[in-house]
């Protein structure tokens, strides 16, 4: 009998203790449970993670200090949106916040490349694919990729289906196929031909697939603790299995150009072009590998590879993706970027591009602009995650203890009234643009689109180039109709992407 009243005792002073606590977080936006911390809000808001950030450190004044389950990796981390302390951050205390243990952990699918490297190495790494992109030669043979995969494949695409009127197409999925042929072309020399209606290499088009399920599988793992995705991963279970999947057949992609490019040979449907150089042979001749030494540093060529494919590609087609769907349900910016076309770039007479040359591209302030807006409100690199090395304060007055994760959300920041006026909401590409019609410039830190600081993107220029070129190249033929009673939201990864694809109907322009 004592030991039942002992039980009651027990269970009623445990009801006590969860009702004062329920009480206490009544009002709370993401309470702090005994134990397991903050995480279950986390978990519950998970299928809208980037906007429960947003919604988080705006209500918390732009940073917020996230307190997870004890004992585990995510026990605290500070999450920020104030652009102070990413300058801070960023560029002002740089040499204080690398990538941390937890960071390669994580996105240990990214070996040894750039992304995954810190201080030292990182510079090392930086310096040598800076001297190779930033090449004038590099830049010319780029634009002429995009120019011929635009000629050959994306425009006459779109015409063959603009024809027929009444198809429905998903953009999103088209636009990753068109980068990743063009990431190919650039770093390998090879062309995938990752058209749509192409099924001449499953796995080919199985490996653009690919990256979008790792991307996923990383971002399950900032918040889910260590040892429950440890274990997935050794019971084969869940999202770690099939990033797995995903990672082999990415993996034998990769090993299969690089093996061609490595041996100069020809396989059906594929062509490496030996009189055009390629990233991956002009890395190889800077780093001093020749063929043996390549064998040996196998695991550094593919991991490197690995990294400028995936950020070649995954992030312009987001890029891509949202802005085309921003522009086409706001008519007017539309028309205002046609009508820009018209003035500063294509003949009325033959209705066809000229040449898309960088320096005419120039010219179009206002779709410079929308790119800009669309890179604001959807950023394709949704947020980063630094670790601190030494004790710090924060601009923001946030004292941080070494080893902290810090996470500053480019998604977030793009919604913030502080930085973007009570109008951020607004897709407005006005807002890039001065009262002379030229374009004004915001600090990296409050547009994060390319990152900051040392560690800012080394391929940005490039990509609005590209951008630029596949926007100015469809709008002026074709107009994009989103088809109604869709789902457009962000998918949970950590690339932007559209979770159910962007479903349209393409015409062609008759009126111009």
């Amino acid at each position: 009998m004592a030991l039942f009243e002992y039980i009651t005792l027990f269970v009623v002073i445990l009801f006590i203790i969860i009702l004062y606590i329920w009480r206490c977080n009544n009002n709370v936006l993401i309470p702090n449970w005994p134990i397991i911390g903050m995480l279950p809000s986390v978990l519950h808001n998970q299928s809208h993670i980037h906007d429960f950030a947003t919604l988080v450190v705006k209500h918390h004044g732009g940073t917020f200090h996230f307190k997870g389950p004890w004992f585990t990796n995510i026990a605290t981390f500070i999450l920020t949106s104030d652009p102070m302390n990413v300058h801070h951050i960023t560029s002002k205390n740089f040499i204080n916040y690398g990538k941390g243990s937890d960071f390669h952990d994580i996105f240990e699918n990214v070996g040894v490349g750039i992304f995954n490297l810190d201080f030292n190495e990182w510079k090392q790494e930086r310096t040598l694919l800076h001297s190779l992109l930033k090449t004038k030669s590099f830049e010319i043979s780029l634009q002429q990729i995009i120019q011929q995969k635009l000629e050959n494949w994306l425009l006459p695409f779109l015409d063959h289906h603009a024809s027929k009127g009444v198809q429905v197409l998903d953009l999103q999925d088209i636009f990753e196929r068109f980068t990743f042929d063009i990431s190919c072309s650039f770093i390998f020399g090879i062309d995938p031909i990752c058209h749509p209606y192409n099924f001449k290499e499953v796995s080919d088009i199985a490996s653009v697939k690919a990256i979008s399920v790792i991307e996923d599988m990383i971002l399950l793992r900032h918040y889910i603790p260590k040892h429950i995705w440890k274990v997935q991963k050794w019971l084969q279970i869940g999202q770690e299995k099939k990033g797995k999947v995903a990672q082999q057949i990415f993996e034998q992609f990769l090993s299969k150009c690089i093996a061609m490019v490595l041996n100069c040979a020809t396989s059906k449907g594929e062509d490496v072009d030996e009189s055009r150089s390629c990233l991956l042979k002009e890395l190889m001749m800077k780093g001093g590998l020749g063929k043996d030494e390549m064998v040996e540093n196998e695991k550094y060529i593919s991991d490197t590879a690995g990294n400028l494919l995936t950020a070649g590609s995954g992030t312009i087609s987001s890029g891509l993706s949202w802005f085309f769907w921003l522009v086409s349900t706001h008519p007017t910016v539309e028309a205002k970027i046609i009508q820009e076309i018209k003035d500063n770039y294509f003949t009325q007479e033959e209705n066809s591009i000229n040449d898309l040359r960088v320096e005419e591209l120039g010219k179009l302030v206002y779709l410079h602009g929308a790119i800009c807006e669309a890179l604001r409100l959807y950023p394709p690199v949704p947020f980063e995650h630094k670790c601190a090395v030494k004790s710090d304060v924060l601009p923001s007055g946030h004292h941080v203890s070494p080893n902290t994760k810090l996470i500053y959300s480019l998604y977030a920041m793009g919604r913030m009234e502080q930085i973007w006026g009570d109008d951020c909401m607004e897709f407005k590409p006005e807002r890039w643009i001065s009262e002379k019609g030229q374009i004004i410039h915001v600090p990296f830190y409050k547009f994060i689109a390319f990152n900051a600081g040392p560690r800012s993107c080394l391929g940005k220029d490039i990509s609005l180039v590209q951008m630029k070129m596949v926007a100015a190249a469809m709008l002026w033929k074709f107009h994009i109709h989103v088809v109604e009673g869709q789902s457009v939201t962000p998918r949970v990864s950590v690339v932007l992407r559209m979770k159910h694809g962007f479903k349209v109907k393409v015409s062609k322009r008759r009126n111009i």
